[in-house]
């Protein structure tokens, strides 16, 4: 591993794993000696990261360089907090890891009392269980989407029926009972809303739609406003 990509990875250690964190830790994530971790702290150290603690204590990030300090009001820190909660429990392990992610770059930017009011929010997230229960590999499709590529895709329709598809994938949303795919339809020559607790099988076709993603989800998104104005409902099939 290139030196800037294992720095960059221990900083990130640092944002998300509880402190004090131990150097047996530390180069256990990073996947390298304690003999390079103590020299890529001090790496660190001199770039102008602060970094407290020492050799058999453990370390804590204090002041993170790599990133720009941030201002945010009491509101736009509750509206982070709820937001990357609420992503936390959607059910969706990639997402999740992220939005740890995101919680934890964000609260390095902050003074240390809006730091403490994002730890502690006072809009909290209560789901015993995950809003979702995805079955569907959720991190192909995304990629599917942000590389426009084509979907080959087994689908059961609410009616029972079983087909084989392939689709132009455009979005993933997320709504109160259901997780469902926005995408243009080869079969149909349509755009159509796939659930994604019908679809059973999922691989890419290995065919590029570029770049024609953001035109079509445009017009899609046009379309189910008309519909909604004229009093159509809005259902995936």
């Amino acid at each position: 591993m290139a030196r800037p990509d294992r720095l960059f990875r221990l900083l990130q250690a640092m944002r998300v794993l509880p402190a004090p964190i131990t150097a047996a830790r530390l180069a256990e994530e990073t996947e390298v000696s304690l003999r390079s971790l103590y020299r890529d702290i001090d790496s660190l150290r001199a770039a102008g990261a602060r970094i407290e603690g020492e050799r058999g204590y453990g370390y804590r990030l204090i002041e993170d360089y790599a990133l720009p300090p941030q201002t945010f009001d009491r509101d736009e820190i509750e509206a982070l907090a709820l937001g990357l909660a609420e992503v936390k429990r959607m059910g969706d392990p990639a997402l999740a890891k992220a939005a740890t992610s995101v919680l934890a770059k964000v609260a390095a930017t902050l003074p240390d009392d809006r730091e403490q009011h994002l730890f502690h929010a006072v809009s909290q997230v209560y789901r015993p269980d995950a809003r979702f229960a995805i079955g569907l590999d959720m991190d192909l499709v995304r990629q599917a989407c942000w590389r426009e590529e084509a979907l080959a895709i087994r689908y059961t329709d609410k009616a029972g029926a079983v087909s084989e598809r392939t689709i132009l994938p455009l979005a993933i949303v997320y709504t109160e009972g259901t997780l469902t795919v926005l995408a243009w339809c080869c079969l149909r020559e349509a755009f159509r809303m796939f659930r994604s607790d019908g679809i059973s099988e999922l691989r890419l076709a290995g065919t590029s739609f570029r770049p024609r993603r953001v035109v079509l989800l445009r017009e899609y998104l046009a379309e189910l406003r008309e519909r909604e104005a004229s009093g159509l409902q809005v259902r995936a099939k």
